[in-house]
């Protein structure tokens, strides 16, 4: 089989650009002929030339380039056309362009005899076997998006059948076979790549905003600020997409109109005026606004434009010291009063958002009790002096302080705080009328409780701070919880006007408290309160007491224990545990019920024998460990169940059930009522 000859593929995209045209001057900008004819021959020969194109911006042709709509052909510095190959088919039209940083134009080249209307390439096979076809698949044919391409399966023609768009696909990867007439594949799948070529259809966009750039006041001249940078979605390879940058406007335009540059090939935006101007303290408003433009086509005046806005904001620096708006400040404040008395006020030129304006106060001198404090107001700025200890008129009634105010953030190195920077502030202290102070306050005593009625506790001392007014103090008493005392109202003597109990529910942990009053002779009178704490002994002066008082059993009962008893004293140690226990032996007959020490508060009771039915009561004697002691009776009632099938029944105990010596002594006592 002899090998065939390879496929000769050709691509020729047509596209319509542009034209411009140069005002009617004594050289006219441009090409001197727009339209040219040339018949088309059997094949374009590589560096071969075709014609020859005249072009002139007038200003000398400096950087003078052409583009060719077809990647085949190129113009060389001459004018002159030639085929970068040999080529046969290129369809019916193509355009040269020309451009210098002056001028550009736009020459259109029409070949008589060409055969493509639009968008074709020519696929030839010369040794293509009789009857065959050529067959067109790939993206844009068969595959998403499909159509866009077509073949003729004689002639092998590729057309375009709609505008293409190269920023959505650049290159189509197609691919060319040739079939007998069932469709069977009889050479290839050759690849055919189609290039789309670009038109300057994108206008550069800015996609980052917003823009905002600061720059710190009292910058050098050069500073840069921030970088714009724009897309252009238009081939990067080419003019279409190479952009410039331009400042359109500036607001405000004070004080200078050109207070920024900015780059044209880069977007940098840097200060241009000198350090003196870019004060922000003097400035009309220290935001700018800038409408930036990027233009493609290297920024020629045939690009296309797109703008966006910078926002610059001229930041402050600390170049202000604040100044106290008057060297002497005055306030008075009442003795014994505390809170605000002065507002110092001061000025700063900076910013008030800033740490450059916010001031920091510091009392310096005078203040060595520490009764004063200083604290910024943050909305105002001001220093707000207080009296955190209470004065004292007789101490002091007057005040003198040094207050230094400071910025938060540190002053530029050529500024300095100057005498504008301290105050001194004077305090009048105004003398009120006093209450009368107890000393010592709270004032504590010990006594033994049941102490006799009419017992002196102690005598109350109160003095007047108002030392200079020389007023007499007359006593009362405030808070007697219990009613238990009394005070001599002129030399403050405290006796008891009742028994003082240490187990009343007045007193709290063996301390009771009571509040007294001392008021002085002043117009109005003014009044002091004392606390007197007395903390009071314990004596055995209460019996104990036991716990259950009622007990159940079984009448049958195996385990003969009755009931755990427990004691209790409201007295303290040593007047309470341990406890004797003991069955009232006058009234029980020993051999019923027996009671044993557990251990110093408690004692089991158990009967000796099993017991009818019955509710009995059972005298319990139990006696504390005070000296002397105290010893209390007390009956626990005893219920005598029926226990039958798990069921507890008491119900029957009826009448309660006496000793013989109980009922001994109920018969004489109902003898001697008659």
């Amino acid at each position: 089989m002899q090998p065939r000859t390879p496929l000769v593929l050709c691509v020729l995209l047509s596209q319509v650009l542009l034209l411009t045209s140069a005002e009617d001057l004594d050289c006219t900008p441009g090409f001197q002929q727009k339209v040219f004819h040339i018949n088309q021959p059997a094949e374009f020969i590589e560096d071969q030339s075709i014609l020859n194109l005249t072009f002139s911006d007038c200003k000398g042709n400096d950087k003078l380039r052409y583009e060719v709509s077809s990647p085949y052909f190129k113009v060389n510095s001459d004018g002159s056309l030639v085929a970068l190959r040999n080529i046969t088919a290129v369809g019916r039209t193509l355009f040269v362009h020309a451009r210098t940083p002056h001028a550009e134009d736009m020459a259109e080249l029409v070949i008589v005899g060409g055969k493509d209307v639009q968008g074709s390439l020519q696929v030839v096979d010369s040794d293509r076997p009789e009857r065959s076809k050529f067959r067109l698949t790939g993206k844009g044919v068969d595959q998403e998006p499909k159509g866009i391409f077509r073949i003729n399966e004689n002639t092998g023609s590729v057309s375009v059948t709609r505008t293409l768009d190269r920023e959505v696909i650049a290159i189509y990867q197609l691919f060319v076979e040739t079939t007998d007439a069932n469709g069977k594949t009889l050479e290839g799948p050759v690849p055919l790549e189609v290039i789309v070529i670009d038109q300057n259809d994108n206008r550069p966009i800015f996609r980052e905003g917003p823009y905002i750039g600061h720059v710190m006041e009292g910058s050098p001249t050069g500073t840069t600020v921030m970088r714009m940078t724009a897309f252009d979605a238009d081939d990067p390879a080419t003019d279409n997409a190479l952009l410039r940058y331009n400042i359109r406007q500036q607001t405000p335009d004070k004080p200078s109109p050109n207070m920024f540059y900015i780059d044209p090939e880069k977007g940098d935006i840097v200060t241009v005026v000198s350090p003196a101007l870019l004060d922000r303290e003097t400035l009309e408003n220290p935001k700018y606004e800038l409408i930036i433009e990027a233009q493609d086509m290297a920024g020629l005046d045939v690009g296309l434009t797109g703008t966006a806005t910078a926002t610059i904001m001229i930041d402050d620096k600390n170049d202000h010291s604040p100044k106290f708006t008057k060297k002497e400040f005055q306030a008075t404040v009442e003795e014994g009063a505390v809170g605000v008395i002065v507002n110092l006020t001061v000025e700063d030129k900076d910013d008030p958002t800033t740490g450059a304006w916010r001031a920091a106060y510091t009392i310096i001198n005078g203040n060595p009790g520490q009764s004063f404090e200083i604290h910024t107001n943050a909305q105002t700025n001001e220093g707000m002096l207080s009296v955190v200890k209470p004065l004292d008129y007789e101490i002091s009634a007057f005040h003198t302080l040094l207050i230094k105010v400071e910025n938060e953030d540190p002053l530029v190195p050529d500024v300095s705080y100057g005498p504008s920077s301290t105050a001194t502030v004077h305090i009048t202290v105004l003398d009120v009328n006093e209450g009368p102070v107890f000393y010592p306050d709270p004032m504590m005593v010990t006594r033994q409780e049941n102490i006799s009625v009419g017992s002196v506790l102690l005598t109350v001392n109160a003095t007047d701070p108002d030392s200079l007014q020389h007023q007499t103090i007359r006593y009362s008493v405030y808070k007697d919880p219990a009613g238990w005392l009394n005070i001599n109202p002129i030399n403050g003597t405290v006796d008891t006007t009742a028994v003082l109990d240490r187990e009343s529910p007045f007193v709290h942990n063996s301390v009771y408290t009571a509040l007294f009053l001392a008021i002085d002779s002043g117009n109005p009178p003014a009044t002091g309160t004392g606390t007197l704490l007395i903390t009071l002994e314990d004596v055995n002066d209460n019996a104990p007491f036991i716990y259950p008082t009622v007990a159940e059993v079984c009448d049958d009962a195996k385990n003969l224990s009755v009931v755990i008893l427990g004691a209790s004293d409201k007295d303290l140690h040593p007047n309470t545990d341990p406890f004797k226990f003991e069955i009232h032996k006058q009234t029980v007959p020993d051999k019923v019920w027996k009671i044993s020490k557990i251990n110093n508060t408690h004692a089991l009771v158990s009967l000796l024998q099993n017991l009818n039915k019955a509710n009995y009561n059972l005298p319990i004697m139990v006696t504390d460990s005070g000296k002397p002691p105290m010893t209390n009776i007390t009956d626990l009632r005893v219920q005598v169940c029926s226990c039958r099938n798990s069921k507890v029944d008491c119900n029957a105990a009826g009448a309660l059930r006496f000793s013989l010596p109980s009922l001994l002594l109920l018969s004489l006592f109902s003898l001697a009522c008659l």
